[in-house]
This record gives C-alpha cells, sequence and structure tokens, in this order.
C-alpha cells in the first residue's frame, strides 16, 4: 500500500495510539480499500453493535433486507407468511455457508434464539416457540400478533452464521455473505475476501480493506491522494471539495433515518402559538445552513418511503405574526410581542448534540425576527431532563425514526411513548395507532401511518425540521457500496465493482 496509508496508520489520526501496518495485496481492479467511522472488539453476527459493521463488511446477510426504496425484500429467505401469531419462513434453494455446509431451518433456529440471549434488544424473542416444517420451512410462533417481524429480522443482530464451525466470535465467522474474514484488528484493519462459495453467484471483488479512520482531514487526503475507493461520512467541507470534481469522484446523497425534530409543550403554549411557531421556523434554511449534512423534511420519514407522505404548512411569518396577535399579544418598543406586560419568552432545551446546538440557535434567531424572545436551556442527557420532566417550551430532541423500513417505533413514541410529555393526547391517533399495530400489509400500513402523522402535523405539538443525509464519496469507477441506501448497515455486495 502506498506512503500515506501506512503514515494516517501509524500516527495520531486513528484511535489507538500503536497500530501495526499489514502487508498488502498490490492494487488492482479486484482489490478496494474503504475507511470506517467505528471499531469493534468483535465480529460477532447476534451481537447489538458490531454486527452492523458485518454487514458493511460484505460477511453476513439476514432473512430478509430493507431495499433501497424501505421495502422489505428476500433475502436468505424465500418468503414469510402470517397466520395470527404464526409466521413460517420458507429459506431459498441451494443456502450455503461460506464453508460449504448446508444453511437448514434448524441451524436459523438456533441463530434466532442465540440472538435472543445475547442481544438485550432481541431478548423479546425468546418468549418464541419455533417448529421445523421441512429441509426448507420452519415456523416462528411470537407470543403475540407481531405484523412487523420480517423488518425486524432485517435488521442488525439477526443474521445467519454456521454456529457448529465458529466456537470464538471476537475475531473467527463463518456466514452467508458474499466475503469471508481474512485479518481483523480492532482500531485498524478489517480485511475480506472473496466468498468462493457464494451462494447467489459471482462475487465482482477479491478483496474489501476497511480502515478505522476517524479523523476526517485524514479521509480526505487519503480520497485525494488516491488511497480510499470509497467511504460514507463525509463533511460539508469535504462534500464541496468532492463535487467540484466531477471527472474523478461520485458523490451520492441520500436522506436517511435518523430525524432532528421538536416538541412543543400544549401545556404551556397556546394552539395560536404553536401554530405561529411551526409556521415561522424555517427547516430549509437550517439545510442550507448546515450545508448539505442534512435535508429538510415535512414528517419523520423519508419521502422516499410509502409511509413518507405527509405534509406541513410552508413559512408564512406574516401569518404567524396575526396568530400570536389573536392571543392578545402587541409589539413592545424593543419589537417583541408582550400581553399585560409580560414579555412573550420561550425556553429551548436542547442538548450540544447532533448540531442540535446550531439548530437551537437559529431558531432562537428565527422567532427573534418575528417578535418572540427566546432562551437557549442546554442538557447534557435530554432523556434524563427535559424529556423525562416536560420543563420546556419547545424541546429539540434526535432520533434514528425509521430502525426497520417501518413507521410504527417512532409513531409509538409520538402517540403513546416518551414524546407525549408535551400534552399530545389524540384518540383518532391512538385508534389508528392500534388499527397499524394489527395490520399485515404494506401498502395499508403506510396508509394509516401517514394518516397519523398529517394528525400530529396539524394539531402543531410537534415539528420536524431534517433528516440526517448519508454522504458517501466513491473514486470513479467505483459503486454499489450501498451508497443509494438509506440505511447504515449495509456496505460491500457481490455487486460492488471497481472499474
Amino acid at each position: 500500500m502506498k506512503k500515506i496509508i501506512a503514515t494516517l496508520l501509524t500516527g495520531a489520526l486513528f484511535a489507538s495510539s500503536v497500530c501495526t501496518v499489514p502487508t498488502f495485496a498490490a492494487e488492482s481492479d479486484k482489490t478496494m480499500t474503504i475507511a470506517t467511522n467505528f471499531s469493534y472488539d468483535t465480529i460477532d453476527p447476534h451481537d447489538g453493535s458490531s454486527s452492523w459493521y458485518n454487514g458493511i463488511y460484505g460477511l453476513t446477510e439476514n432473512l430478509f433486507k430493507i431495499a433501497d426504496d424501505f421495502s422489505i425484500q428476500p433475502c436468505l429467505a424465500e418468503k414469510g407468511e402470517m397466520d395470527g401469531n404464526i409466521w413460517t419462513i420458507t429459506l431459498k434453494d441451494n443456502l450455503v455457508f461460506s464453508n460449504g455446509n448446508p444453511v437448514t431451518p434448524e441451524m436459523v433456529i438456533r441463530n434466532l434464539q442465540r440472538a435472543a440471549e445475547v442481544n438485550p434488544k432481541a431478548s423479546f424473542m425468546e418468549n418464541f416457540t419455533y417448529e421445523t416444517v421441512d429441509q426448507k420451512t420452519f415456523k416462528i410462533i411470537c407470543d403475540a400478533e407481531y405484523p412487523t417481524l420480517l423488518n425486524t429480522l432485517s435488521t442488525p443482530g439477526y443474521a445467519i452464521a454456521d454456529l457448529d464451525a465458529t466456537t470464538e466470535f471476537t475475531s473467527e465467522l463463518v456466514a452467508t455473505g458474499p466475503f469471508v474474514i481474512e485479518k481483523f484488528e480492532p482500531g485498524n484493519l478489517v480485511s475480506v475476501s472473496k466468498n468462493e462459495q457464494y451462494w447467489d453467484g459471482e462475487v465482482q471483488m477479491d478483496q474489501v480493506d476497511f480502515y478505522y479512520m476517524q479523523d476526517d482531514d485524514a479521509k480526505l487526503m487519503a480520497m485525494q491522494n488516491g488511497e480510499l475507493d470509497a467511504y460514507t461520512g463525509v463533511t460539508a467541507a469535504a462534500k464541496e471539495m468532492y463535487e467540484a470534481e466531477p471527472d474523478t469522484y461520485d458523490v451520492v446523497t441520500r436522506p436517511a433515518t435518523r430525524l432532528q425534530f421538536y416538541l412543543l409543550n400544549k401545556n404551556n403554549l397556546s394552539d395560536n402559538i404553536r401554530k405561529a411557531i411551526n409556521l415561522t421556523v424555517d427547516a430549509k434554511a437550517m439545510e442550507a445552513y448546515l450545508g448539505g449534512t442534512v435535508s429538510a423534511t415535512s414528517g419523520p420519514f423519508s419521502s422516499s418511503s410509502s409511509y413518507g407522505e405527509a405534509e406541513a404548512p410552508e413559512v408564512d411569518t406574516e401569518q404567524a405574526k396575526t396568530l400570536i396577535e389573536e392571543d392578545g399579544y402587541t409589539l413592545n418598543k424593543d419589537g417583541f410581542y408582550e400581553k399585560d406586560g409580560n414579555v412573550l419568552t420561550l425556553n429551548i432545551s436542547y442538548y450540544a448534540a447532533r448540531s442540535l446546538d446550531v439548530i437551537a440557535t437559529l431558531m432562537q434567531e428565527q422567532l427573534k425576527n418575528i417578535g418572540i424572545q427566546s432562551e437557549l436551556v442546554c442538557e447534557e442527557n435530554p432523556d434524563a431532563t427535559y424529556i423525562k420532566t416536560g420543563n420546556f417550551d419547545i424541546a429539540l430532541y434526535c432520533c434514528i425514526a425509521d430502525m426497520t423500513g417501518d413507521p410504527q417505533y417512532f409513531i409509538d413514541g409520538l402517540v403513546n411513548g416518551a414524546y407525549t410529555i408535551g400534552g399530545f393526547d389524540n384518540e383518532e391517533c391512538k385508534t389508528l395507532y392500534e388499527e397499524l399495530s394489527h395490520e399485515t400489509d404494506p401498502a395499508k400500513r403506510a396508509e394509516l401511518a401517514n394518516q397519523i402523522i398529517q394528525l400530529i402535523i396539524d394539531d402543531n405539538s410537534f415539528g420536524f425540521i431534517s433528516l440526517f443525509n448519508k454522504i458517501t464519496v466513491l473514486k470513479k469507477g467505483v459503486s454499489n457500496y450501498a451508497e443509494n441506501s438509506p440505511f447504515d448497515f449495509y456496505g460491500i455486495s457481490k455487486d460492488t465493482i471497481k472499474k
């Protein structure tokens, strides 16, 4: 490998203070080098954290997968059918692990049982029972109806491995993916090579090396020196530089699933004031200020998804002022609204992560421009403070709103969960949510979700600002590094190629 990578690996740009520089194969169209943002001490396919990267490395696969359009598609499974609380899963033909052993229903069941044992987020599956039907088919008997089970099985932590061939998941893994592990050096390098027995056709690349690189300048320098072929997590400044050289780089920006939004406290704020705030907060201006790292959104879900069709009113500061004045406020000599000698002053609670400090400052300025005074209140832990106590007028928050290619998880938080702390309580939404929780048809689920979100928007109890963008840069000729997927747990595949 060229000098720049050796320099980066042995310098302070990496998380570990001492790095061992591995010996690399000669560069060719069949080898690739990619930078990653995180490093884990294990490649356990059922670990809640590291399993995200197993998919990026191309080592593991699940029964189902989430397509770029958010739909659930078959992967190792051919189909899944629900009847009451029972799911019947049929595997594809001729499935084998990278060692040539067949993928059987019994092995799949053992994997799901192990996931429930080792991953706290999968512990609910300990209450499920399993039955083998035939050589391709098995049943999952849930403890209640579970319409989104296939979505869950598509996410990290539910990959299928040969448990008889792997006893130490720290650095060993025999699975079904298009690549197999060659070298695993946590905090430094993960090297994978072509799975010669891949069940789903020819794998294009012979070897891919993943370097753990946290420093954004290091990644930029390595990319510009031709030492990297791709990476995801491009900064606004680097994005601008790459886009200035379209003959050298391809930059793909995709609104992803991490949402910036805010709660409006119905216990403190009238309907008119809440509506005025939503007519004033300019998400598109915030998007521009953040340099393309986020995309303004009307609702909590990507407009590319079938359940992301909600619409929010356009910014209208004149109407906002009219609404405030309808509540009896008048502008004072300082340009702020007041009533009975009291200036309309709101507190904006936030925490200094995920650009929420920037959002809070921009929001304060936008509200000031129409005559609303505000005070910023920064908390270290929102879940232990304002999201728990409800002590806020406006509460900023950021989370992954879409975890599985389905809207139910986040909607539950809005309708029944923690985000109701601001006083949102809508019986129609609860009725629709109950219907959503039992509906199996994806199209009907999307329809219900869109109805619920539209009701929430119209109530002015929340404001949805933006979705963080997944920004990937690829050397010209490199493609199929999951650059069009809105999810962060996909990476190289059999179709990843460098021309």
